[in-house]
């Protein structure tokens, strides 16, 4: 598909800053893959409050400009802004004000569960945040081991009033089979509302997201591609996106004929 403009909203782009790019000379090769894969506009999200890695908004802004003028001075065709991807943890609310939303006025924000579970405390945290006025977007939950061995764990936080990001590279298998058919399920239930590139300088976490898109307008048809894609622009400047028509994931029955 072709759109006039791409929008990326989780990607680590930035340079020396977590584990996305070690160098400008590799931030400004993911921005050259970018264009290329038709991206117009990214989101720079580094990690923030993981265990690894604590990026705070001042400096993450800073980042970003430096890195805006050296793309600006090569000419490069891509515009970039600042954001986190915020690791849960029970203290956020405590760090809000040291957090950064997709979209200026913190209406939405990326928020990353650990990869190997879903902290009890998740819905209570989600119930903080939308008091707060900002709605978490879920990130990469194909890729949660809690969330793949219960999928409809999800859809309670989506009923909850949370959003849901798909990743690029997770939907045209790069993460394997199983990985793809549960971010294909998720889809199908409308159970994410986004899809993003979450692109780092490493195998096999290049910019597929054109790919993704146009392997979602195959398998569901163009108008939910470019809802994906409107709903990524939407988030950016700030403007409504609600999840609609989702429903939780039911196991198919297997008939024993012996």
């Amino acid at each position: 598909m072709n759109f006039e403009k791409m929008v990326d909203l989780h990607c680590h782009i930035l340079p020396g800053i977590d584990d996305g790019s070690p160098n400008l000379e590799s931030s400004l090769q993911l921005a050259n893959d970018a264009v290329h894969d038709g991206v117009t506009h990214i989101l720079a999200t580094p990690h923030h409050l993981d265990n690894d890695y604590v990026n705070h908004a001042r400096d993450v802004i800073q980042a970003t400009d430096m890195f805006q003028a050296e793309l600006d001075s090569r000419k490069i065709p891509l515009t970039v802004f600042p954001s986190q991807e915020v690791h849960i943890n029970g203290d956020l609310v405590a760090h809000y004000d040291d957090l950064l939303g997709i979209d200026e006025t913190k209406k939405y924000m990326l928020l990353e569960f650990p990869h190997g579970e879903v902290p009890r405390y998740a819905d209570r945290l989600i119930f903080d945040l939308k008091k707060q006025g900002t709605t978490p977007v879920i990130v990469h939950p194909e890729r949660n081991k809690g969330i793949q061995n219960d999928l409809n764990l999800l859809y309670e936080f989506i009923k909850n009033g949370a959003l849901a990001q798909v990743t690029a590279t997770s939907y045209v298998g790069g993460f394997g089979e199983h990985v793809a058919k549960i971010s294909h399920q998720l889809v199908e239930n409308n159970l994410v509302q986004i899809v993003a590139s979450d692109a780092h300088a490493l195998k096999g976490r290049k910019f597929v997201l054109g790919e993704a898109l146009d392997k979602i307008a195959q398998d569901f048809g163009a108008e939910k591609a470019a809802e994906f894609e409107k709903n990524a622009e939407n988030l950016i400047n700030g403007e409504y996106v609600a999840a609609h028509d989702y429903s939780p994931i039911t196991k198919k029955k297997r008939f024993l004929f012996f």
